[in-house]
């Protein structure tokens, strides 16, 4: 059966070289080969995320260290920044936890802004936040520095970040930024298969975590700390995950990271400008558009194009390549295309004559 292209928010596409690395021969986790594994990345790790702090390696999903930071620092309330899909779900998921929850509810295609942050935390209600810095579902990518600068003015707030589809792809300083927890699912810009997280915890958050009742095991911050300071972790983890992250972050640095940035943000810009030749408005709010992925009016916006959705998707899997239709609520009304992790321009032109050629038939 051919193989279809992943253009899709994620997973995305894996590397030959990446699945090469993944299939390397087991070792013990408690060995000495997996403390030198993780030794090595170490340093990696902390220079992606501009932090001191050790890095922590999760296997699940983003959502398994999401609700563990829910678990770990909130006792008060939180509040939880909504803007779509995936940030909308925080909410629920806090309250399933038993937490007192709040949101903060921004239009779908709007970013999430510092002066509404800003009005919610000056009550005193909360001791923790949630935001996800880059929402896949509407293509925002909210002004993650400016909401983190209100750690002037509320310290013993939480900060918890989502940036599963934004961290590898722009610059993220966790120690100067002063946020309490940031994280990534592997299987979006750091093109890796779904099934580990990537993780940082404050000082601040460590602490109040040690006082966390009903904290849990698996996702228990101290315990991360604890076994990271040995170059383990606190249960079994994917080694095939860690070896294969091994080899992307060597990939990473061979590239430069200024030089991967540069490469998201050109492809970016390459995606809206197809979208703009063929007519089509974008989704997001002006000046927050994503890096990794772009989401196009299809009629959820006034004026601009408006095509068959379904037809467009099915006329470029003809071809090879698996686009997104929308999602949630504006599933039909948008589509996203995804330039996330590996893609060059070369790739990247590929999709986008498949594209022009199934726009031929519509």
């Amino acid at each position: 059966m051919a193989h279809v292209k992943l253009h899709i928010p994620g997973p995305v596409e894996v590397s030959d070289k990446t699945f090469e690395a993944f299939r390397s021969p087991m070792i013990g986790h408690r060995g000495q080969g997996f403390k030198d594994l993780y030794a090595k990345m170490q340093p990696q790790l902390q220079t992606l995320l501009s932090t001191r702090q050790l890095v922590y390696l999760s296997t699940s999903s983003a959502w398994g260290v999401m609700e563990g930071a829910l678990r770990n620092l909130v006792s008060k309330k939180v509040l939880c920044c909504m803007c779509g899909a995936f940030s909308d779900k925080w909410l629920d998921v806090a309250k399933r936890c038993g937490k007192q929850a709040e949101a903060l509810q921004a239009d779908w295609g709007s970013p999430i802004r510092a002066e509404d942050v800003d009005k919610k935390l000056a009550t005193g209600e909360f001791d923790a936040l949630t935001l996800i810095h880059n929402e896949t579902s509407t293509g925002v990518m909210s002004p993650l520095s400016q909401i983190a600068a209100l750690k002037d003015k509320y310290p013993d707030v939480m900060f918890i970040v989502d940036a599963v589809s934004s961290m590898t792809a722009v610059p993220l300083d966790f120690d100067a930024m002063r946020i309490d927890v940031l994280l990534a699912g592997t299987q979006k810009a750091f093109a890796l298969p779904p099934g580990l997280t990537v993780f940082t915890c404050s000082p601040a958050a460590l602490s109040k975590a040690a006082s966390a009742k009903d904290r849990g095991y698996y996702f228990d911050f101290v315990e991360f700390e604890k076994n990271a300071r040995d170059h383990m972790t606190p249960s079994t983890p994917s080694i095939s995950h860690i070896y294969a992250l091994s080899s992307k972050l060597d990939d990473f640095f061979a590239e430069g990271l200024d030089a991967r940035y540069a490469r998201h943000r050109k492809l970016a810009q390459m995606t809206r400008d197809w979208a703009a030749r063929h007519g089509f408005n974008l989704f997001p709010e002006k000046d927050y558009e994503s890096v990794t992925l772009t989401c196009i009016s299809n009629g959820a916006r006034p004026g601009g194009r408006v095509v068959d959705v379904a037809k467009l998707q099915k006329l470029v899997k003809d071809q090879g390549f698996l686009i997104d239709g929308g999602y949630g609520k504006i599933k039909g009304t948008t589509f996203r295309l995804s330039n996330m992790g590996d893609e060059t321009e070369a790739t990247m032109n590929q999709l986008y004559a498949a594209l022009d050629n199934a726009m031929k038939q519509l």
